[in-house]
């Protein structure tokens, strides 16, 4: 392939960035599904204080995100990797040598700060601070590699437990960061491109206008409910599905369907080579979204199928989250704005599964999916308004 910046090819800094978004995801955001237990039976610290830290860390993660944008817009996505994962790593070291919760607590915090500079948003913003307007189909890419996480480092961290505890879990990721992803963050994304003139720059940190800051409001608002949906239907599905009599080995079996569903969506869009505007792209995605949580909701029978049609959807959300704004926005100002726009996001995600376990609890399952159904038709709703806003100038990128 062609040598891009830094002499890389584009082929080598996406695969570089595969690994390392596997590797941030999962000893983070996905670590307390195989360690809570584990955690709790091995200290007797409550469970709620221990699934509680990953709340705790997206807290931090979304406070820390628009800095986190601002400082790829100026210096590029490297050192903000790099970071990363010595952030991740010092994190899980905390949680290794915890003595009482709330030392496991200041862990997440560490974590936190490791994702807001590690998962997608900021590897999509190295990406556009990297090859402008034509990321597209890297972000595109990226989004594949990172559908894998949960299924290597699920199995991973149930294997280092049986071998090593939680506690040696927790070093052993530590040590991946240091020995893989940190290497892998800097000597294979290159630095970013300097931006052009002092001008660039200020037009990059100037104000929106107005169609600008009501994109940016309806789509921040795409971002709360989506995080919202998403975060919920991966906390409480299991749960919902058992109220509605299906056994927990089938439940677990139907959740499986929706990592699968994700990558075969992604490579579809893959597949299409960027051909149609993102807003397709993220139209598609609640469509399926909504019609995937209306038959679950409606206790239509073959779940699994209403399953693989939701995880198609939040497969293909994914993509839309990075390419949108770049679409919407352009490339100059994307780190900047995509920081800023994860961190609605991100309080979502965090505050999301409590509140679903309290509606879940005081009013019963029935109630929790009417909300996810009508949290996914507002966001259609949003998502229409995006298309009357958006520029009519504006292009497919990539096509």
């Amino acid at each position: 392939m062609t040598p891009e910046p830094g002499g890389r090819s584009r082929l080598a800094v996406v695969s570089a960035l595969g690994v390392v978004e596997i590797l941030s995801w999962g000893s983070s955001f996905y670590l307390p599904a195989i360690l809570a237990g584990p955690v709790a039976d091995s200290t007797g610290w409550p469970l709620a204080g221990i699934v509680g830290g990953l709340t705790l860390g997206l807290l931090v993660a979304a406070f820390a995100s628009p800095h986190v944008g601002a400082a790829i817009q100026r210096h590029g996505g490297r050192p903000v990797l790099a970071l990363a994962a010595c952030l991740l790593a010092a994190g899980l070291v905390t949680l290794a040598l915890a003595p009482v919760l709330p030392v496991y607590l200041a862990g997440w915090l560490l974590l936190g700060l490791g994702m807001a500079c590690g998962l997608y948003d900021p590897a999509f913003a190295t990406l556009a601070r990297l090859y402008g307007a034509a990321a597209r189909p890297a972000i595109t890419t990226l989004t594949l590699w990172g559908g894998f996480a949960s299924t290597v480092c699920w199995p991973l961290s149930a294997f280092l437990v049986a071998q090593t505890g939680w506690r040696g879990a927790c070093l052993a990721y530590a040590a991946l960061h240091l020995l893989v992803t940190l290497p892998l963050a800097l000597l294979f994304v290159p630095p970013a491109p300097a931006l052009a003139t002092t001008t660039d720059a200020h037009r990059a940190d100037g104000p929106l206008s107005a169609r600008e800051r009501r994109v940016f409001l309806l789509f921040a608002g795409v971002l709360v409910l989506g995080g919202a949906i998403m975060s919920l239907v991966s906390v409480h599905l299991i749960a919902l599905l058992q109220t509605r009599g299906v056994a927990l080995a089938s439940a677990v079996s139907y959740g499986a369907l929706i990592g699968p569903a994700q990558v075969g969506a992604r490579i579809v869009e893959m597949a299409l080579k960027g051909r149609h505007h993102p807003l397709w792209t993220l139209t598609a995605a609640f469509g399926l979204v909504a019609l995937g949580l209306a038959l679950l909701a409606g206790g239509v029978p073959g779940p699994g199928l209403w399953l693989v049609l939701y995880g198609g959807g939040n497969g293909i959300y994914s993509i839309a989250r990075g390419t949108v704004p770049l679409a919407l926005f352009g490339p100059d100002r994307y780190p900047l704005l995509a920081g800023r726009l994860a961190r609605p996001g991100l309080i979502a995600q965090a505050l999301a599964p409590p509140a679903g376990a309290f509606v879940l609890t005081q009013a019963g399952a029935g109630p929790l999916w009417g909300l996810l159904l009508a949290c996914a038709l507002v966001n259609l709703g949003l998502i229409g308004a995006l298309w009357r806003t958006r520029s009519p100038s504006t292009a497919p990128l990539g096509a």
